[in-house]
């Protein structure tokens, strides 16, 4: 250590030497033959100024100092489940913390009080959008608070409520309503949905990571249309930014280089819990609308037509000689929905919502969602191979746990006349398939609704295309190609017909579960 320490030393020492010298032979005379030779001029060369490449910014230090006095960090305080304790060297033991006894209980000296029910606090962040006091943030940030508290930048702490929040965006509104701030003309920021920035384009964030409030941080547009595997994407397409985002930053803006805001910073991606450099945001033109609507109404109201409805993949257009064709294909109808009046039609593809052409079932789902409830919707369809449109009037689509809950509730109400007499299990070699009519020992068994028709899958072959995409016994086989098949001669017809026709699989209406299910099938040599 000492030797290197001692190199450091003296290298800075024949440094400032040399320099000496330098600066000692400038304007001084050496001498008569020095002074005779001609006169040397010395351009000393000064280190070059830094400059960032075109479209860089110098610093972000004074866009942050414009747009972070909107920024708020939002303290969140709600109830908590207790937790038992768990010691190390106990672990067989729950250790529930000592509460007091619920009324004619309490013993050893206890008052008999209920025990007081535990809170638990979390933080996240958010941001004025009004000078009267609303901010925009995330509603997993305040969707169960007993209590809100905003912190400005400043330090003032200010008492805010809920307006209204969004499970479908994961937005939510809340205002501040402090007494300390009656009449107070808060500073806030504009969305920007018009001059969208380009992927590779600068965004800076700001926002409260890990309760560290007003940190800025920045980096790069990434991607657009990201969906992520929940119930926002269906509604939200996410801009993708590498700007460190963290826990505590959901609710926060990210803003271009003119300090306009163009995401809500919703969620990241990382295996530790920490930033890796993929952090998602919604949209500005989407946070808009529905900060607008939840301060109009408390709550947003979305385009419905009731069906259930899976991705019309590649595969499937294959198999259905529809190359090229992109969209989503109807599994159910909902009796008596919006749909079902209008007459769609379970297997119907839907490829367009008034004009607009969809790719898959998240952007059907969105554009239905911008129609109000009582408009007509165009949907461009495609059945029995030919393209149509058709009108349906747009219902109220229910909340999202309203959907969910009816996703998975399953009609029970079994019966119906037993079937023809059980014949022999047929194989369909084509498809890896051993498929028998559905009697009512099937029903029974396998808890398949009396409406249900086709066939049943009563053996799959594990190295099929069928055995690998899930396929089971108990399965049951509705239709090939939009063709009902109730005998295997049936489903190899289809299968010959689409071998004829030069495709390599087939699309397999599956019903599992009394749920509808497409899955392409290729047909084996």
């Amino acid at each position: 250590m000492t030797a290197r320490k001692s190199g450091f030393i003296v290298g800075a020492v024949a440094g400032a030497g040399v320099a000496c010298a330098a600066l000692a032979g400038v304007g001084m005379r050496m001498g008569t033959a020095a002074a005779e030779a001609p006169a040397v001029r010395t351009n000393v060369a000064s280190a070059p100024a830094f400059a960032p490449p075109p479209g860089a910014p110098m610093s972000f230090a004074d866009i942050f100092e414009k747009v972070s006095p909107a920024v708020v960090q939002i303290n969140v305080t709600s109830k908590a489940s207790p937790q038992p304790l768990r010691i190390p060297g106990f672990e067989g033991f729950d250790i529930v913390p000592r509460g007091k006894k619920a009324p004619g209980q309490g013993q050893d000296g206890d008052d008999g009080d209920t025990p007081a029910t535990p809170k638990q606090q979390s933080a996240g962040s958010g941001f004025f959008i009004s000078a009267d006091g609303y901010i925009v943030t995330n509603n997993h940030v305040v969707a169960d608070a007993d209590d809100i508290q905003v912190v400005m930048k400043d330090g003032r702490e200010l008492k805010a409520t809920l307006v209204g929040r969004d499970e479908g965006t994961d937005l939510a509104v809340i205002k501040v309503v402090d007494p300390k701030a009656k009449n107070a003309d808060f500073p806030y920021v504009n969305f920007e949905n018009q001059a969208k920035p380009r992927v590779g384009d600068w965004v800076i964030t700001i926002g409260n990571p890990f309760g560290l409030g007003g940190t800025a941080t920045a980096g790069i547009i990434s991607a657009y249309g990201r969906n992520l595997q929940d119930t926002t994407s269906q509604f939200v397409n996410y801009i993708q930014i590498d700007a460190p985002i963290n826990r505590g930053n959901s609710g926060g803006p990210s803003f271009d280089i003119y300090g306009r805001v163009i995401g809500v910073n919703s969620a990241i991606y990382s295996p530790s819990g920490g930033s890796v450099g993929i952090g998602f945001a919604i949209p500005a033109d989407v946070a808009e609308a529905t900060a607008k609507q939840l301060i109009a109404t408390g709550k947003v109201v979305r385009g419905y037509i009731g069906v259930s409805i899976q991705d019309f993949s590649a595969e499937a257009a294959e198999a259905m000689g529809l190359k090229d064709v992109k969209g989503a294909i109807v599994a159910e109808v909902v009796a008596g929905g919006p749909a079902a009046k209008a007459g769609l039609l379970p297997d119907d593809i839907l490829v367009g919502v008034n004009g607009v052409k969809v790719a898959d079932r998240s952007e059907l789902t969105r554009e239905v969602s911008k129609a109000r409830p009582g408009e007509i919707i165009k949907m461009s369809i495609i059945r029995d191979g030919k393209p149509r449109v058709i009108d349906v009037r747009s219902g109220t689509r229910p909340s999202e746990n309203s959907l969910a809950v009816n996703d998975d509730e399953q009609d029970q109400d079994g019966g119906g006349a037993p079937s023809p007499g059980k014949s022999a299990n047929q194989r369909v070699d084509a498809l890896g398939l051993t498929l028998a009519p559905i009697d009512q020992a099937a029903r029974d068994t396998y808890k398949i609704d009396s409406e249900i028709k086709g066939l049943l899958i009563a053996g799959v072959k594990g190295d099929s295309d069928a055995g690998e995409k899930g396929l089971a016994k108990g399965d049951v086989l509705a239709n090939i190609n939009g063709v009902a098949v109730t005998s295997a001669a049936e489903v190899n017809a289809a299968v010959a017909s689409a071998k004829k026709a030069g495709r390599s699989a087939v699309l397999a209406k599956i019903i599992r579960q009394n749920r509808p299910v497409f899955v392409p099938l290729k047909i084996a040599p």
